[in-house]
């Protein structure tokens, strides 16, 4: 199984599919939990949006959704 590309699914899909996936969000400071723009931005939108390094958000949503094996 392929692993999804997280950057070019919507924060609303991403956190959605993947609940526990809000810790993450809200640990590197985006606010998408509850904004109505998460069902239209993508991560990679949210990370320039934000103007954060979007490396280690990847890193931790990565890690999170990666199944173990």
């Amino acid at each position: 199984m392929t692993e999804p590309c997280l950057e070019s699914m919507t924060m609303d899909e991403i956190m959605r599919r993947w609940p526990a996936t809000i810790r993450i969000v809200l640990r590197h400071h985006l606010h998408c939990v509850g904004c109505p723009i998460a069902q239209f931005h993508t991560l990679n939108d949210a990370i320039r949006e934000h103007e954060i390094d979007g490396a280690p958000l990847l890193r931790d949503m990565h890690d999170l959704i990666r199944p173990s094996g």
